[in-house]
Order: C-alpha cells, then sequence, then structure tokens
C-alpha cells in the first residue's frame, strides 16, 4: 500500500489518499497545513463550465450600453472617496483587460465587466482609479486598493477564475 499521504484535488473536491496506518487526527493536521493551498486552487480544479458561445454583435451592442449606464456612476463614487480625479470614461469590448487607466488619467473599462458580479466591477473601478495615485502595482498601490475594498483579492479571485472564459466570447474577430 501507500506510504504516504497525499492530497489531491479534482473537480473541486479535496482527495485524501493514505495508507493504513494514519490515523483521522493526522489526516486532518495535514489538511489544516495545507489548507491556505487548497483554498487557492480549490476553485481551479473545480470542472470548467464549457465556455458559452461567442457573444453576437447585438449583445456586445447591449452590453456596451449597459456599462455606459453602470460603470460611470460607480467611478465617480469611488473617485469621490478616493479624491482623485479623472479624464473620459471609455467602454470597450477589449481582448485582454478589464480595465485601463492613461497617464492622462482616461479610464478605459470592458464592456464585458457587466457579465460579472457587482462586487467583481467596483474592484476593477477601484483598480483603475487607484492609478491615479500610483502609476504602478508597488505594495502602496495594492495598500490603497485593499483600504477602499478590504476583500479586493477574494472580488479580484473571481476574475482570475471566471475571466477568460468571459473574454473568450469575444471570439476571435478583432473589433
Amino acid at each position: 500500500g501507500r506510504k504516504t499521504l497525499g492530497i489531491e484535488l479534482k473537480n473541486g473536491e479535496v482527495l485524501v489518499r493514505a495508507p493504513r496506518f494514519v490515523s483521522k487526527a493526522q489526516i486532518e493536521a495535514a489538511l489544516f497545513e495545507k489548507r491556505p493551498w487548497i483554498e487557492k486552487n480549490l476553485p481551479k480544479s473545480a470542472p470548467q463550465p464549457d465556455d458559452a458561445p461567442p457573444l453576437t454583435k447585438d449583445e456586445l451592442r447591449d452590453l456596451a450600453a449597459k456599462a455606459k449606464a453602470d460603470i460611470p456612476p460607480r467611478v465617480q463614487s469611488f473617485a469621490e472617496q478616493l479624491g482623485v480625479s479623472y479624464g473620459r470614461v471609455t467602454i470597450r469590448a477589449q481582448h485582454t483587460r478589464w480595465g485601463s487607466c492613461s497617464s492622462k488619467g482616461n479610464l478605459n473599462f470592458n464592456c464585458l465587466l457587466m457579465l460579472t458580479p457587482e462586487e467583481v466591477r467596483d474592484s476593477v473601478v477601484v483598480h483603475e482609479l487607484c492609478h491615479r495615485l500610483e502609476m504602478n502595482h508597488s505594495p502602496r498601490f495594492y495598500a490603497l486598493v485593499h483600504s477602499v475594498l478590504p476583500d479586493y483579492d477574494r472580488r479580484h479571485g473571481w476574475l482570475k477564475t471566471h475571466g477568460g472564459a468571459l473574454l473568450r466570447r469575444l471570439g476571435d474577430e478583432k473589433k
């Protein structure tokens, strides 16, 4: 039989393989020790829903219209909270990024954000606005982000897990 304890993540479940002589307490201790790794990697092991079909031009137009109504008010309210100014807010269908901030302070947001939970939209807005104070991804930048959204990492984790499937819905035709 096995000589070592193995912990594996499969289809969103934690599998433990252990030799017979290992006690339940030892298994629990091993799981506890591995907990940060398990929590970080478990979502990635979940069966990925088959990617939804590419969005049609009409759907994209609809998302862009919704985003134009939804995102600017979020930008305004968080900008006030941070005490920063900004230029234009542009909504586009972008293949690679969720948001960007130019050196002039113009903000770009991906219309696909309308397919994400509201709290995720806020995290992208805050991320870009914090670049008005820190044009980098330094510890100072992240401290600023967390001062506005203490659970930023969890929100951002949603995008890391599900964002790729959403971006693929733009299909291959470059807009």
